[in-house]
């Protein structure tokens, strides 16, 4: 079982920055795909970016050239870069994990194992 723990989430004034981290412990695979979701009250989850050891990165229309997707495997860190925040980025975002390439890294389909979530608010 792969556990996936969030951190990083917070309050931050509209145009602000955070830099959220998913910590999997013990995920030593030579192949995955992570990825970064976030879900609104009363909306969908939806991809927010994607990242596999092919190199492919994704990154949801929404949040292309303000949010960047990397990590440390050293670690076995995911991070994802907010800056230029919005009010309606608010969500909580979860990291998601599966073992190989990305097929469809946006998809909430792809992943089978998931964070708790980390609570994300900007205001205005």
């Amino acid at each position: 079982q792969v556990q996936l723990q969030e951190s990083g989430g917070g309050s931050v004034q509209a145009g602000g920055s955070l830099r959220l981290s998913c910590v999997a412990p013990g995920y030593t695979y030579s192949r995955y795909c992570m990825g970064w979701f976030r879900q609104a009250p009363g909306k969908e989850r939806e991809g927010v970016a994607a990242i596999d050891t092919d190199g492919y990165t994704d990154y949801a229309d929404s949040v292309k050239g303000r949010f960047t997707i990397s990590e440390d495997n050293h670690n076995n860190t995911l991070y994802l870069q907010m800056n230029s925040l919005k009010p309606e980025d608010t969500a909580m975002y979860f990291c998601a994990a599966d073992v190989g390439f990305c097929r469809n890294g946006l998809d909430s389909d792809e992943y089978p194992y998931w964070g708790q979530g980390t609570q994300v608010t900007v205001s205005s």
